[in-house]
């Protein structure tokens, strides 16, 4: 597939930096963006979740969710998007797309299918490595 591949993550991310190296390093060009600071609409954030389930649309490291106080169990579709779009750093990262092609998340999917990239059982490329540090992701510094 040409063209490039357009990633959007948190600026400052080990995670995402760790994933664009790794894409990089398969000589994937890349068209990188600030996702927390991109204008979103609900109908074009929709686009990157394609069927997975809701709950799986969410940045499992995000506070809110770590403390439970956003209840990803128990979202809707209209309500997920709407906290999504309060608050970008509930979305699951990065948003990947190539073409008409999109997907969340740096799990193997339709974007890294497309770009033949395959990510090896027991690799985990996508929870956050900083996980147990402080300040912890999107909380002030």
């Amino acid at each position: 597939m040409s063209g490039d591949l357009v990633f959007y993550e948190k600026p400052g991310c080990i995670g995402n930096q760790r994933q664009r190296a790794l894409l990089r390093a398969r000589g994937i060009t890349l068209d990188v963006r600030d996702l927390l600071s991109a204008d979103w609409s609900e109908q074009e954030l929709r686009r990157f979740f394609g069927s997975i389930p809701i709950r799986d649309w969410f940045n499992q490291s995000a506070p809110a969710v770590k403390s439970g106080d956003v209840d990803i169990g128990d979202c809707s579709e209209s309500e997920a998007l709407r906290l999504m779009l309060q608050d970008p750093i509930l979305i699951r990262r990065p948003l990947l797309q190539i073409g008409d092609i999109f997907q969340s998340g740096f799990v193997d999917g339709p974007v890294l299918t497309a770009l033949g990239v395959s990510l090896h059982p027991g690799h985990d490329m996508q929870s956050c490595p900083m996980d147990d540090a402080s300040p912890r992701c999107g909380e002030p510094t």
